[in-house]
């Protein structure tokens, strides 16, 4: 289910402020509702010296980025797109738990000479405050080039963005949280184009049998579905459509997951070392 926080202007406000002292600034925008609240405010503050950009790779559905394009166009953001090459590095690819990080090198790789063919002074991604708290190496990588991340530093949680975008009329202000399709697969897995392409078959199989949070972790032949807490039963209930639908998009076996959808869950598939 998704969970609002009161709307709060005070940290929206220091948000605002974050961006205006930018001066400009290149937004790394995926469509999602953190980086979409990020745009919005860059454009309100900033005007014609914000500029979106969004990247493309196998690891992320193109239905995704056409929602991103549209929605962009819907703000009246200039938008700039890159492709981004990660699933081709050997250290993106053994996925160990360090991937995020190689995958936002990869990024900001790209995203730089856009910043200064632009010649905006700064690059801004939507980081938010509950980001601190999980497993985050790409994280890494955009303090150590400089990055700039607004809506963490104003202290903004995942509720309160959404609360904040709900109040300023996103129209994605309750989309589901999305993260990359490599991220259904296990720490230690290969991560490979034939892999992510099932995944992304078989998250919108599910979707199009009215399913709203969906993830299908990859485990070889056995797909594990996590959808909400609220929606396990139906699951269960449609099972035989479900099979169905799954199979034919290259699994050999599908499991339900009556734990449901938890963010970042395989991450509990690597130990750190003590």
């Amino acid at each position: 289910m998704i969970q609002l926080d009161r709307y709060d202007a005070t940290r929206l406000d220091r948000a605002r402020g974050i961006v205006h002292d930018l001066g400009s600034v290149l937004v790394a925008y995926s469509g999602g509702v953190d980086s979409t609240l990020l745009l919005k405010l860059a454009l309100d503050e900033l005007g014609d010296r914000a500029v979106g950009v969004l990247a493309s790779s196998p690891a992320y559905p193109e239905s995704e980025q056409q929602e991103a394009r549209v929605l962009a166009h819907s703000l009246g953001a200039r938008l700039v797109e890159v492709t981004t090459d990660e699933v081709e590095l050997e250290a993106y690819a053994r996925n160990n738990p360090d991937r995020c990080f190689h995958c936002k090198e990869e990024l900001f790789d790209k995203l730089e000479p856009v910043q200064r063919a632009l010649r905006l002074q700064h690059l801004a991604y939507g980081a938010t405050a509950d980001d601190a708290g999980d497993h985050r190496p790409g994280h890494g990588s955009a303090i150590r080039r400089g990055v700039r991340f607004p809506l963490l530093e104003a202290g903004m949680g995942k509720p309160e963005i959404r609360a904040a975008a709900r109040q300023l009329g996103l129209p994605n202000w309750n989309k589901p949280s999305f993260a990359c399709l490599s991220s259904r697969i296990p720490h230690g897995t290969q991560v490979t184009v034939e892999a992510l392409r099932r995944i992304e078959a078989a998250e919108a199989a599910v979707k199009a049998l009215g399913f709203t949070q969906v993830r299908v972790r990859h485990h070889g032949d056995v797909a594990r579905i996590e959808v909400d807490g609220s929606e396990i039963d139906r699951l269960v209930a449609e099972r035989e459509r479900v099979v169905d639908a799954v199979r034919r998009a290259g699994y050999k076996f599908v499991s339900a997951d009556l734990e449901g959808y938890t963010t970042g869950s395989l991450n509990r598939t690597w130990q750190p070392s003590s």
